[in-house]
């Protein structure tokens, strides 16, 4: 084995290529973010680094919680078979950070030509990269070899990609405001007919450059965001990509407060500039504000990054944000929406101790979000969830269907109704809807694989299963729904050692988990999948 970059740490051999751990015989398989984590501590023996510089060297550019942080320390302790209380390995200094107690060293065999720089700074990319660089080729190797594949009507209309845009100076509220402003843009382009966004989450974290899809876009948005005191300086770009030729470019100098203003211009400025069908109606519809209070799209903001997290702690930092944002303005129907998704994630994470409660509680808010704003997609996906939680799942695809409708670009809408067909027994109808979702949200998050995956597995595909559950788990290894589809995956392919570890993951994460209770709340309504899910989790006894 070539033993370059490898490195020694206690008794551990640490192999950053692999995210693998071995001593005495052993190995232990590590997720990407507690590899960038270890690496980060061991550029760094015996030194308290604290918990922003990891946060912001492992998360970089991304808004998260130190639950997340804590998160990965305790994987990575358990990995290492390190006590909290009596540490060997990783000390917690209160109020400070974290110290790698143990040595580290070059690994036997180990060439060592790089200053300690230069090392560190190989150490994290090598993490970055296992985390984020496999995303063109696995799009393409987990693609179908039939064909007749029908496009929707947004997958065939001229497409512009729109990059996140960059906040300058980095400070939170900026940030929070360049994902707002990305978020938002998106969201009024995709109200065209004639137009088919490529977005993606800009809470994914990923290089634009290394997203596929957005190369083959027709024109590409760009932009930076710089917040000065009490005032916004922002400027955008339009580029169309055959030529390299920039159409358009704009830059806004203006007091904060008039952030609203400058986006009902945005939209129909770049739409005038493009060879798209685009009606009045549709014009106005895109310059249409949510809110005009500014701290309540800031709570906004801070709410949608919460949210995304998918934890319990920060669902609850969601809710008090999007509650926020409503009693500064009680007609934001996306802080209701918002607030919707929080209590509906804590009926499918069995977070809330009376779930139907929660549930009912869920379908008021996102009723009322749909009666402030009709015009709202989120607000129809919102209810189509809350219904096919409750294994409705006709009515679910209905108010999907509107939101399309609405919203012909909306990914979001297109990733749900598959989720539903395959929930419904019909994997097979739920294909092409997640193909034209990743389409046009080509940096997808961890839902979307798991989407994919889940459809395959039930379609007997276990090798595109396997691809997709992969990335899936790169993206998010904390979601206990893809860690119960890849144990029983490994079981279907006879690789039992790595079913027990997808086992002991799901015991790590659920103490208490079983699969019949589990499946007892599932949105699944087809028994014959139910049934081949719990026979491939026997043997593993969950």
């Amino acid at each position: 084995m070539d033993a370059r970059g490898a490195l020694k740490v206690g008794e551990w051999i640490v192999e950053p290529d692999l995210n693998q751990l071995s001593a005495r015989g052993r190995s232990v398989k590590v997720e990407p973010k507690t590899m960038a984590v270890l690496l980060c501590l061991a550029s760094r023996p015996g030194q308290v680094v604290g918990r922003e510089e990891l946060l912001s060297q492992v998360w970089p550019g991304v808004v998260v919680g130190d639950d997340s942080l804590t998160q990965v320390i305790i994987r990575l302790r358990k990995a290492l078979g390190d006590d909290p209380e009596q540490p060997t390995y990783v000390q917690t200094v209160t109020k400070k950070g974290y110290r790698l107690v143990a040595p580290v060293r070059p690994a036997p065999g180990t060439e060592v030509s790089a200053t300690p720089q230069r090392q560190r700074a190989g150490w994290i990319a090598a993490a970055a990269v296992a985390a984020s660089l496999v995303v063109t080729a696995l799009w393409w190797a987990g693609r179908p070899v039939t064909t007749a594949e029908p496009l929707s009507d947004a997958a065939r209309a001229p497409t512009l990609a729109i990059a996140p845009f960059e906040a300058l100076s980095k400070d939170t509220l900026e940030l929070l405001l360049a994902r707002g402003i990305t978020a938002d843009l998106m969201t009024d382009l995709s109200k065209s007919t004639g137009l088919a966004v490529i977005g993606f989450s800009p809470m994914d974290g990923h290089a634009f450059g290394d997203i596929p899809g957005h190369r083959e876009s027709a024109y590409l948005v760009t932009g930076t965001v710089q917040r000065i005191d009490d005032r916004l300086r922002l400027q955008v770009f339009l580029m169309e990509r055959s030529t390299g030729k920039q159409l358009w470019a704009e830059r806004f100098d203006r007091p904060l407060n008039d952030l609203f203003a400058i986006q009902e211009e945005l939209g129909p400025k770049i739409v005038r500039m493009l060879p798209a069908k685009v009606n009045e109606a549709e014009l106005r519809r895109m310059a249409r504000r949510h809110t005009r209070n500014l701290q309540a799209y800031e709570y906004f903001q801070r709410g949608q990054s919460a949210l995304l997290a998918r934890e319990q702690s920060r669902n609850e930092d969601a809710r008090r944000m999007f509650q926020r944002a409503i009693d500064l303005d009680a007609t934001f129907a996306r802080a209701y929406s918002g607030l919707a998704l929080t209590y509906a994630a804590d009926y499918r994470n069995g977070w809330a101790a009376d779930g139907p409660t929660a549930l009912a509680h869920a379908f008021q808010l996102a009723r009322t979000a749909s009666e402030i704003n009709p015009d709202l997609p989120e607000a129809y996906w919102a209810l189509a969830y809350v219904h096919a939680q409750q294994r409705e799942h006709e009515q679910a695809l209905t108010y999907l269907e509107k939101s399309i409708s609405l919203y012909p670009s909306f990914a979001d809408g297109y990733a749900l109704m598959a989720s539903v067909k395959t929930f419904a027994g019909r994997p097979a109808e739920a294909m092409p809807l997640i193909r034209t979702a990743m389409r046009l949200n080509p940096a997808s998050g961890y839902l979307y694989f798991l989407v994919l995956g889940r459809a395959y597995f039930f379609l007997g595909n276990l090798e595109q299963a396997r691809i997709n559950l992969e990335e899936a788990l790169k993206r998010n290894p904390e979601y206990l729904e893809t860690h119960i589809y890849m144990a029983a995956l490994r079981t279907l392919e006879g690789d039992a050692a790595s079913g027990a570890w997808e086992a002991d993951q799901i015991h790590a994460m659920a103490p208490a988990f079983s699969a019949t209770r589990w499946l007892d709340s599932y949105p699944m309504t087809d028994n014959g999948q139910k049934v081949k899910l719990l026979q491939a989790l026997a043997p593993l006894a969950l």
